[in-house]
């Protein structure tokens, strides 16, 4: 018992970056109606940034940071200006095909750059445990769930409430509608790219806190997407929650096979495995929009 209150507390933790993962999908989706499968590299490439800062040229780590946000904004732009807007009014599976080209691309640029050897953050919070539920928690743990949590509801205000989010909801459910009501829907694709890549810097960062960084830090968008598809690929609530979840199932079943099966690994083919059940029984996801049409 005591271990598997272990597992879901370090799941909670490892879910809340998940959750902040999940949050680009969704933004993105939300606007565009576009799956990016190059979110897992904007999160590798805002850690590794931050690490350029704050190791290699020294900076404190909260100016290493908000460079790294800096550079996650120009980075989206330039992606979203020079690689995606061109394919706009194209089929999605065009675009999907480029973020997947992107992915690549953005990967064998931090392996040129950088190398495949993992890569270490100095030491940033301090060296403090706090006990939860009678267990030892590092700090860094709960700052993630904390500033997971705290992202999720800024963002759930902005939508909901600001003239912006309206307009990229706006734009999300019926382009040409938006378009005929003013909304600029090349400034709405622009700022969707550039709210996922801070999330994904932010999630980046938390990383690079919590442990080693590499260039398989990108495999991160694959392991999220059971959680973006649990929620729903337009519900930020459903990404939060799916985060959470799909954390704490990977370490409670990779636990479980470890200590009973001596298996290895198990926690990331679980979530997949529960991805397929998912499809299979709820393919918009819990909290996602059944779209429907009648001929």
């Amino acid at each position: 018992m005591e271990h598997l209150l272990e597992h879901i507390i370090i799941g909670l933790a490892l879910g809340s970056v998940y959750s902040l993962v999940a949050l680009g999908f969704v933004i993105i989706y939300k606007a565009t109606k576009v799956v990016n499968f190059a979110q897992g590299e904007l999160v590798m490439v805002g850690a590794y940034i931050c690490f350029a800062f704050t190791v290699q040229a020294g900076l404190p780590f909260v100016a290493s940071f908000l460079l790294t946000l800096i550079f996650s904004v120009i980075l989206a732009l330039a992606i979203e200006r020079l690689a995606l807007r061109p394919l706009i009014g194209e089929p999605i599976i065009s675009v999907i095909m480029v973020t997947i080209g992107m992915s690549a691309v953005l990967k064998t640029l931090v392996q040129l750059f950088w190398g495949t050897t993992k890569k270490n953050f100095p030491e940033v919070l301090p060296d403090v445990t706090v006990k939860i539920g009678g267990l030892p928690l590092e700090i860094e743990y709960i700052a993630a769930f904390i500033l997971a949590l705290l992202l999720f509801v800024i963002f759930s205000l902005f939508f909901k409430y600001s003239r912006k989010g309206v307009a990229m909801r706006a734009t999300a459910f019926d382009q040409l509608a938006a378009a005929s009501m003013g909304i600029g829907i090349k400034n709405i694709f622009a700022m969707s790219w550039c709210i996922a890549a801070i999330v994904s810097c932010f999630g980046g960062v938390i990383v690079g806190v919590i442990q080693d960084i590499n260039t398989d830090l990108g495999h991160v968008g694959l392991l999220v997407f059971p959680a973006v598809i649990l929620g729903g690929l337009d519900s930020l609530l459903g990404a939060a929650l799916g985060g959470l979840f799909i954390g704490v199932l990977q370490k409670v079943c990779e636990g479980a096979a470890h200590e009973y099966l001596g298996l290895g690994g198990f926690g990331n083919v679980a979530s997949f495995l529960f991805l397929v059940v998912i499809l299979m029984i709820k393919p918009y996801g819990l909290f996602g929009t059944e779209e429907i049409e009648r001929v």
